[in-house]
C-alpha cells in the first residue's frame, strides 16, 4: 500500500472521529419523544453567510438558496474517489426523491479554488445532475466559508510536485433559514439517507 494511501486512510479516519464528536457537541438526542427520529434541533452554530460565485461566474450568496432546505458537500474536481463517489450517490437520490427533489437545493462547493475555476467546476458537476450548483471563489472566501461551516480541508503535497486535498467526506444538511440540522455520511446506506432527505423536506415551510 502506498504512504499517499495510508495517509488517505488515517485522514479519513480521524474526520469520521472528528464528526462523530461534532455530532455529539451539537446535538440534542430525541429518542423516547414523539420528535424521536426526526432532524435534530441545531445547537451549535455551523454555517453562516456566504459570497461565492456559480459555474457561469455569477455571484451567488446563502439567500439565492433561502426558502429551502440545501444539502451542502464540500469537495473539488481532482478528488479520485470520495467526490465522483459522493455525487454518484446524492445523483441517484435526487432520482429516486422524484418530483420531491425540487424541494430541495444541492450545492457542491470546492475546497480547492485555485484549480476549481467556474468553468472547471461547472463542467465537473453537470457530469452528475443539473440539480446541483457548483460554486467557487477566491481562496479567502473559500477559507471564510470553510470555517464558518465547520468543515476539514488541508492540502497534501504529491511526490511528483503536485498536490491534492483532504477534506470532510459528509453531506451537509442545511434548513430553510440556513441552519444545520444533520449530515450524511460517506457511503451511508441509500435507505437511510433517503429517509434524512424526506425529513429535510418537511421542514421547509409550506410555501417553499
Amino acid at each position: 500500500m502506498s504512504g499517499l494511501k495510508l495517509f488517505r486512510y488515517g485522514a479519513w479516519a480521524a474526520v469520521a472521529a472528528l464528526a462523530v464528536v461534532s455530532g455529539y457537541l451539537v446535538y440534542q438526542q430525541t429518542a423516547g419523544n414523539e420528535n424521536s427520529g426526526a432532524l435534530i434541533e441545531p445547537l451549535a452554530a455551523i454555517g453562516g453567510s456566504f459570497e461565492l460565485v456559480n459555474g457561469d461566474g455569477e455571484t451567488v450568496t446563502d439567500q439565492t438558496f433561502a426558502g429551502k432546505p440545501t444539502v451542502m458537500f464540500f469537495g473539488f474536481t481532482f478528488c479520485p474517489e470520495v467526490c465522483p463517489t459522493t455525487l454518484s450517490e446524492l445523483q441517484g437520490m435526487i432520482a429516486e426523491l422524484g418530483d420531491d427533489a425540487d424541494k430541495l437545493n444541492y450545492v457542491f462547493v470546492t475546497v480547492d479554488p485555485e484549480r476549481d475555476t467556474p468553468e472547471v467546476i461547472r463542467d465537473y458537476v453537470a457530469a452528475f445532475d443539473d440539480h446541483i450548483v457548483p460554486l467557487t471563489g477566491t481562496r479567502k472566501q473559500i477559507d471564510a466559508m470553510l470555517k464558518a461551516y465547520r468543515v476539514y480541508s488541508k492540502k497534501v503535497p504529491l511526490d511528483d510536485g503536485d498536490y491534492t486535498m483532504d477534506h470532510l467526506a459528509a453531506l451537509y444538511l442545511m434548513s430553510a433559514d440556513n441552519k444545520f440540522v444533520g449530515t450524511i455520511a460517506y457511503n451511508e446506506d441509500e435507505e437511510t439517507a433517503l429517509k434524512k432527505l424526506r425529513r429535510l423536506i418537511k421542514t421547509a415551510p409550506a410555501s417553499s
